[in-house]
């Protein structure tokens, strides 16, 4: 296995096969914004309801390819999507962004989920960064000072999960209908890092800087199990553990963005910590979460693992974590299981005859027909975001070598 055909082949799916498709054929040219659903065989749902996350993750996606990749047609579309996102979802009366509206722009649903509100500020902070303005990163703040407002525990620590419309926590706190209802969760702080982290490396605030760190140890003492290096799912608002439930997907996910997290905050001590920690959890990961084929598994629990199905995005999360270890160890280990959970995301997760990725394959690699390609929550962030990370991380490990 050779890095620089690795990283051959991440720039050729990415530019031709992520980015184009979302490009081609998801762009609401009537409407305005992007279309609520596309099915797995292309059949466009032009009435469905419009997701903030999706709309974000689309917007970030974009500005992030942008400011790796420098395409003029990123920006451009970053432009249209970010147009879009302050017309609609910005809840000019309370703050905040509204969690749905119908297919015309119309508000459907005002709640303040945290983690779609969260999302609108990692899209909105690279877009800043992309276009080198100021309106996206204020909006931004407000945003983060809006969560910090209502949703920050001062007492406990953490976030808590959803809002109204007029910011009174809400009795249903769940994110989707498989979540439990619980107050805090490792899936929604997971995401505040990752939005922080690129918030705070656009405007190096010193309060979303505090937040940032705050948020690192909260992963590391409390999230974290350090008895199995699995994060625990979910809490009540003392942060008792609800489940025992294992995802392996936000492990491994987790793993690196917390690890980014420290980096970009330049603390030296934490970053040993956290590259420790990471390593750690590729480590358990690979040991428990792999199949024989090299694809993770998507959940387990302390008996064993409870649901074989290959989701899209653990594939590709895991595929980072494990370059992310290798850079950490030089271990070629991490390498391999990277490179043939990309192998096994180019074979079974591409869908070859009508574009862009499956949802998910059953352990026999049968696609799951029912669930959609585009959606509230299906976007190219996942995919395109874990081929950026690794061209950009190949580059830098060439470089690296090359000095050496």
């Amino acid at each position: 296995m050779n890095r620089e055909s690795f990283k051959i082949s991440l720039e050729k799916e990415l530019k031709d096969g992520i980015l184009n498709y979302w490009l081609s054929n998801t762009i609401d040219h009537k409407n305005g914004g992007f279309f609520g659903q596309i099915t797995y065989d292309n059949i466009v749902h032009k009435e469905a309801d419009k997701g903030s996350i999706m709309h974000a993750r689309i917007l970030w996606t974009f500005a992030a390819a942008y400011n790796q990749l420098k395409n003029d047609k990123y920006l451009e579309l970053c432009d249209y999507a970010y147009d879009y996102i302050k017309k609609v979802f910005i809840d000019k009366n309370h703050g905040g962004v509204y969690w749905m509206v119908d297919y015309l722009g119309n508000k459907v649903d005002g709640k303040k989920q945290i983690y779609a509100n969260a999302f609108v500020i990692y899209a909105f902070s690279e877009y800043a960064i992309a276009k080198g303005i100021q309106e996206p990163l204020d909006l931004a703040m407000d945003l983060f000072h809006k969560i910090e407002e209502h949703a920050f525990d001062k007492e406990l620590n953490g976030y808590f999960e959803a809002y109204s419309e007029e910011w009174v926590l809400m009795e249903d706190l769940r994110l989707s209908e498989k979540d439990k209802n619980e107050k805090k969760t490792n899936n929604t702080h997971l995401h505040i890092l990752e939005a922080y982290t690129t918030l705070f490396k656009a405007t190096k605030d010193k309060q979303v800087g505090q937040q940032l760190k705050n948020l690192i140890v909260l992963f590391l003492d409390t999230i974290l199990d350090s008895n199995t290096f699995h994060f625990k799912l979910f809490f009540d608002e003392n942060w008792t553990l609800k489940s025992d439930e294992i995802s392996y997907g936000h492990d491994i996910e987790g793993a690196w963005l917390i690890q980014e997290a420290a980096q970009e905050l330049g603390d030296v001590t934490l970053l040993e910590r956290v590259k420790d920690t990471a390593v750690k959890i590729a480590d358990v990961t690979l040991a428990e979460g792999i199949a024989e084929d090299g694809a993770i598994v998507n959940e387990g629990d302390p008996t064993g693992i409870t649901d074989t199905d290959r989701h899209w995005w653990p594939q590709i999360e895991a595929m980072v974590g494990f370059i992310n270890a290798y850079e950490n160890t030089d271990d070629e280990k991490y390498l391999i299981a990277a490179h043939r959970l990309w192998e096994y995301s180019i074979e079974h997760l591409v869908n070859k005859e009508f574009g862009e990725w499956w949802w998910r394959v059953d352990e026999n690699n049968t696609p799951n027909l029912e669930e959609d390609k585009v959606g509230p929550w299906k976007a190219p962030y996942h995919n395109g975001r874990a081929c950026l990370e690794g061209i950009k991380r190949f580059e830098k490990l060439a470089q690296t070598t090359s000095i050496k």
